[in-house]
């Protein structure tokens, strides 16, 4: 028995006899006592001794569940503590958050801080805090039973892992049905709210030199601005009522939602459209994406002019043979390299800018793994991977380390007919393309 229960206990009695020495219910011996087994609870309270008695067993819970309290709080630190512990739902909950994000976050060395939060939420600490400063305005207003950062944190955890709702739940002891709408809800203010502030054409003169500038010295060509590619984001199932599921089944045999995104040299994302199923090619998701019809009608204003062998040269874009050929969009003259050798030059050079988009992809995929099998419903499945192109670029933007590169399958495909609305804006890309060649094979050659 506990020793400050047995103490209590015996100084107790002595103050029991002190106060009425011709109680019966106990003994001369103030350490031990005894009640006779013809007492009834009714002869107890009309006792003369019932006050001692109510005080006596008052005291005695009160000091027992005080020494025994220190005891199990002791223990509970030691279980939190040991670094070799399993994970539990506790180990997720809203308490076990906000010791980490507040309590220990400045005592941690950076280092070991940020790798555990990229770990967890796919992003260090100082971007995560970032996210949530941006998002909490927004998050306040829709009267959320969390905390905006707990909230944010559990979001970014299921696309950082790719977790399902009901998985999620059980590790955050939480409803699926709440997991879902917190998703869906924080999903959708990435996709709207921040979009515009982290993903934009470069039409500003010092981005767009800064842009153009890298891509040239990568690959030699001049006002090149752009790197265009798709890629197939498989879903894990599709709803039982859509009423064309095959219109979802992509090239490589699975159902799917494309994603067309525009990269720069830094692999950051300036354009993103997910607007098609995946039956349909990169050259019609292209031709309806909201890009594609402001480069048509002139709305996208790029003021930097180079010259190139008498040949005024705006900024342009390249991409592969899946796409159209125009006069703002570049293709390879042939997918293996059966041209001429400045043909052949040029299809190298461009192919080595199109990496950027390759490459941004992979890290997008290779980061927010949700996109690699996507477990969210169809109708919020767009903002989803929208959401994420914008993390990616907070991301890049920050300089985090970057992941594994995600290796989508080898692109097949054929280059797409011309449009009749489109001639013009493919033979001046005709001309240009192999005014670029001759001129990139002729500073090649010196």
């Amino acid at each position: 028995m506990d020793q400050s229960f047995i103490l209590m206990l015996s100084n107790l009695l002595h103050l029991q006899n002190y106060l009425d020495p011709t109680s019966s219910l106990f003994s001369s011996d103030s350490t031990s006592f005894s009640t006779s087994s013809t007492t009834s609870p009714s002869s107890l309270l009309s006792s003369s001794s019932a006050a001692p008695l109510l005080f006596f067993t008052i005291a005695s819970v009160l000091s027992f569940v005080a020494s025994s309290r220190p005891s199990s709080s002791s223990s509970s630190r030691s279980s939190s503590s040991s670094p070799s512990r399993s994970s539990s739902p506790s180990d997720y909950s809203l308490s076990a958050f906000r010791a980490l994000s507040t309590e220990l976050i400045w005592s941690m060395d950076p280092l070991v801080r940020d790798a555990q939060w990229r770990s967890s939420y796919g992003l260090s600490y100082p971007v995560f805090t970032t996210v949530v400063d941006k998002l909490k305005p927004h998050i306040a207003q829709s009267n959320l039973s969390l905390p905006p950062d707990y909230a944010v944190a559990m979001v970014l955890s299921r696309l950082c892992h790719g977790l399902s709702a009901k998985t999620l739940a059980k590790r955050y002891s939480l409803d699926p049905y709440l997991v879902s709408k917190i998703t869906n809800m924080v999903t959708r203010l990435l996709s709207t709210k921040l979009y515009s502030e982290f993903i934009k054409i470069p039409v500003g003169r010092r981005r767009l030199h800064e842009t153009t500038q890298a891509f040239e010295e990568l690959t030699s060509l001049p006002n090149l601005c752009g790197a265009i590619d798709s890629t197939s984001v498989k879903l894990r199932n599709l709803p039982t009522d859509v009423s064309d599921p095959s219109s979802f089944q992509c090239q490589y045999g699975f159902p799917a939602i494309q994603l067309q995104v525009v990269a720069d040299r830094k692999k950051v994302f300036w354009d993103v459209c997910v607007k098609a199923p995946g039956r349909v090619d990169d050259a019609t998701h292209f031709r309806d994406s909201v890009l594609y019809n402001k480069l048509m009608s002139g709305d996208v204003v790029w003021d930097k002019v180079v010259n190139v062998r008498g040949h005024p040269v705006r900024p342009y874009i390249v991409g592969d043979w899946c796409f159209p050929l125009l006069s703002f969009l570049l293709t390879p003259f042939s997918g293996n390299g059966r041209g001429t050798p400045a043909q052949n030059a040029f299809d190298a050079a461009l192919m080595k800018g199109r990496l950027a988009a390759v490459e941004a992809i992979g890290l997008l995929k290779g980061r927010w793994k949700i996109l690699q099998n996507m477990n969210v419903g169809l109708n919020h499945a767009p903002q989803t991977i929208v959401a994420c192109c914008v993390l990616h670029n907070l991301c890049q933007i920050a300089r985090e380390p970057e992941p594994p590169l995600w290796k989508d399958p080898d692109e097949r495909g054929s280059p797409p007919r011309v449009l009749e609305s489109e001639k013009s804006f493919y033979y001046y890309g005709e001309n240009l393309r192999q005014t670029l060649a001759d001129d990139l094979h002729q500073r090649l050659s010196r």
